[in-house]
């Protein structure tokens, strides 16, 4: 049943989540109490028995039962969905599945974290394709002061846009935004619309669109230098006067 849920696109797949495991739920309660009732067993008589059981039981499967209760409220409010970036304590990753009692993770790095549901209700949870899956991302350059900085920006600005994956709408931007010691530092900022596929490759393809330009436009990337100075060439130090 749960295969054949899932396999319907006319529903959303959240919601074909929660079906799932409210109906396999059902079917093993029901399949329970079939299961004592052909075993002679009296379900009337293990109403009183039942009730005392459940309220150790209960104390000790209070966060099993926030769990599971938190699945079923994530899956209904739709506040995480299969296939959303989303970063939990730390971790980050896509949403590959939503269980009764856990959630699976999965970075781009390849590795899983199995997250309980309730954490996902309780902690703060970052996702970035909850209303809009577009990304601001940023790097920053130094360019010497000597520079024309106005056609530099306009150049950069140009360059990010023919990246792949960087988008034209929003357009990326080019601030100065320091004086630094060596040179002045901009900072480049630019949309990507599928942050699923990871940030590292675009940065990169950011930084090379960066270098080859500033090389195109004769632009010097500044960098700190050291003088060091051999002890022979040092001055010497002057003589103290000898006591009269």
């Amino acid at each position: 049943i749960e295969a054949r849920l899932l396999l319907r696109e006319s529903m959303d797949l959240s919601m074909r989540k929660i079906a799932a495991n409210s109906i396999r739920a059902l079917l093993l309660f029901v399949g329970l109490l079939f299961a004592l009732s052909a075993a002679g067993i009296d379900l009337t008589a293990l109403g009183v028995l039942g009730g005392a059981l459940g309220v150790g039981i209960g104390f000790g499967l209070q966060k099993l039962a926030a769990n599971y209760v938190s699945g079923f409220v994530i899956l209904a409010e739709r506040s995480l969905r299969i296939g959303d970036m989303v970063k939990v304590d730390g971790f980050e990753g896509r949403v590959t599945d939503i269980k009764t009692r856990f959630t699976v993770i999965r970075s781009l790095g390849g590795k899983e974290a199995i997250v309980p549901n309730e954490m996902l209700i309780t902690q703060r949870v970052e996702n970035s394709s909850l209303a809009d899956p577009r990304v601001l991302l940023s790097t920053m350059v130094q360019v010497d002061y000597d520079c024309d900085v106005d056609k530099v920006m306009q150049t950069l600005t140009a360059a990010l846009i023919e990246v792949p994956r960087v988008l034209s709408d929003p357009a990326p931007t080019v601030q100065l935004t320091r004086f630094a010691d060596s040179g002045l530092e901009l900072t480049l900022q630019f949309w990507i619309m599928d942050p699923e596929n990871g940030s590292g490759g675009v940065r990169s393809d950011v930084n090379l669109a960066v270098l080859h330009t500033l090389k195109r436009l004769g632009v010097d990337i500044p960098y700190p230098q050291q003088v060091q100075r051999h002890p022979r060439e040092l001055p010497a130090a002057p003589e103290r006067p000898s006591a009269p």
